[in-house]
């Protein structure tokens, strides 16, 4: 193989690495913002912050939880976060993993995190999963308005 030849697939090789990286950089604003609005949310739970992560959601947000029936409404969504964060042993975070905003909508996806005291009083540790689904608001900010979260098999 002629050093021309190297140079080129090594050139070729650093291209296909870095496009990746390149492409993320170029994340519209209105999808960095969900990404920044879902990081700030993951840290109002983490802080058992019931208000604040009540103020995400839209008035006619639907939550998903897992095991539990629909939530229908911002006053629903947040009986379920206060019903999670009255155990002191819970604990929840999350990663937005993409983000993406089409017109008025966008959604965010990841994996989570919880973890809280089962029935024999042992920690239980759960890894899972994501998607909310965003509403862009008349003041141009950003409401959840499906919030649907689950855990990974064990």
């Amino acid at each position: 193989m002629s050093r021309l030849t190297k140079i080129s697939l090594a050139a070729a090789f650093a291209i296909l690495v870095a496009a990746p990286l390149a492409l993320s950089a170029h994340v519209a604003p209105d999808a960095r913002a969900l990404a920044q609005l879902d990081e700030d949310w993951s840290r109002a739970a983490a802080a058992k912050d019931v208000d604040r992560v009540a103020s995400f959601y839209a008035d006619d947000a639907i939550a998903y939880p897992p095991g539990a029936p629909i939530a229908v409404g911002k006053a629903a969504a947040r009986k379920v976060w206060a019903a999670y964060f009255s155990d002191p042993s819970f604990a929840i975070s999350w990663k937005t993993d993409h983000a993406e905003v089409s017109a008025q909508l966008g959604y965010t996806s990841g994996t989570s995190e919880t973890s809280y005291n089962g029935p024999d009083g042992k920690i239980v540790r759960e890894k899972g999963k994501y998607l909310c689904v965003w509403r862009k608001q008349k003041d141009g900010g950003w409401k959840a308005i499906h919030d649907v979260w689950n855990a990974d098999s064990q």
